[in-house]
């Protein structure tokens, strides 16, 4: 009997976690980022789709955390931390981050995928959580998973295939 892999997808400008086992999922990263929590003994894992570097910007009504680095974070963070994840023991990695298009003539405005990259570095930095792999930049995209069970971040590109971190 095939045993049902349990999957959690995560969408653009959304964050979701998962624990015991199974895989969290999103796709359509270009330069957003999707940046990855992961307690190792608990066996909790988080999930963020990152889409700008900061809510400074945001001109929405209600502020989407999820959307911006500065926000999706710290938000990710008490969210493992809910499912009993400790924080000394969180890891990170993250996928992403590319630049998608070339302009010429243009300033850090269109900079998106480094700026993202950039933030969400600093942001994991300031919370003291280590960055322990990475797969960003580049001009294509890419979809990850991370398995909740063994922390493994798998990527997949049409340009790369697959890796694993």
């Amino acid at each position: 009997m095939i045993d049902e892999q349990r999957i959690v997808k995560v969408g653009m400008a959304d964050l979701n976690v998962i624990s015991e086992y199974g895989l969290i999922r999103t796709t359509g990263l270009g330069s957003c980022v999707g940046v990855t929590l992961f307690d190792p003994v608990e066996k909790v894992a988080g999930l963020a789709h990152v889409m700008l570097p900061s809510s400074e910007i945001a001109r929405e009504g209600a502020l989407n955390l999820a959307k911006y680095a500065d926000t999706a974070v710290p938000k990710l963070v008490q969210e493992v931390l809910k499912l009993g994840a400790s924080k000394k023991r969180l890891v990170a990695k993250m996928a992403g981050g590319s630049q998608m298009f070339t302009f010429a003539g243009t300033g850090d405005s269109m900079r998106i995928g480094p700026r993202n990259v950039e933030s969400c570095k600093t942001i994991l930095s300031d919370l003291g959580i280590p960055l322990v792999g990475e797969d960003t930049g580049g001009n294509y995209g890419r979809t990850i998973e991370l398995n909740c069970e063994s922390g493994i971040l798998f990527i997949r590109s049409v340009q790369k295939g697959i890796k694993e971190l």
